[in-house]
């Protein structure tokens, strides 16, 4: 912390104000000598006085610290790049639920060929028999790999698959 840099800011926050260094010593209860130190960069207020010295001059607390005023167009900057990270962020979740949807709609069609070669008369058939437990078998595959990369494992597979992707 700049401490010359801080009583700079509180200067010019309180001639700003167009008071006094007595009437804001009376405003904290404190002396006026205290206001100088502070003001000189000699010493700081304490924490509690911190906070409040950031509400009457209504300023946040870290541009104190700081002992500038924040830059309106770094925050509109950090903004638009936090704005533009959380789209890339749902554009990438949005495949991977297309994905999975996909996988799921999958596994309910073999599910119901499986269910409607078993439950008729089509059973009978060699071939289609063979085909309905491949559908079966297709289906419970498909609904367990959904029920893994929903689940808490599936952040750590793709976790790992990046990992080894990155090796290569």
């Amino acid at each position: 912390m700049d401490q010359q840099k801080i009583g700079k800011f509180l200067k010019h926050l309180r001639k700003n104000k167009e008071l006094t260094q007595e009437q804001l010593a009376e405003h904290f209860c404190v002396s006026p000598r205290t206001i100088s130190r502070w003001e000189n960069g000699n010493n700081m207020p304490d924490v509690d006085i911190l906070v409040r010295l950031a509400d009457f001059y209504e300023v946040d607390i870290r541009e104190l610290i700081e002992g500038k005023k924040k830059n309106k167009n770094i925050d509109n900057e950090i903004e638009e790049t936090v704005l533009k990270t959380a789209e890339y962020m749902n554009i990438g979740t949005e495949r991977y639920t297309k994905r999975v949807h996909w996988l799921l709609l999958t596994g309910v069609i073999f599910w119901f060929v499986s269910s409607l070669i078993s439950h008729t008369d089509l059973k009978n058939n060699v071939i289609l028999d063979s085909i309905s437990s491949f559908s079966e078998g297709a289906a419970i595959g498909l609904i367990f790999c959904v029920i893994v990369f929903t689940g808490r494992y599936g952040q750590r597979i793709r976790t790992f698959k990046q990992r080894l992707l990155k090796r290569q």
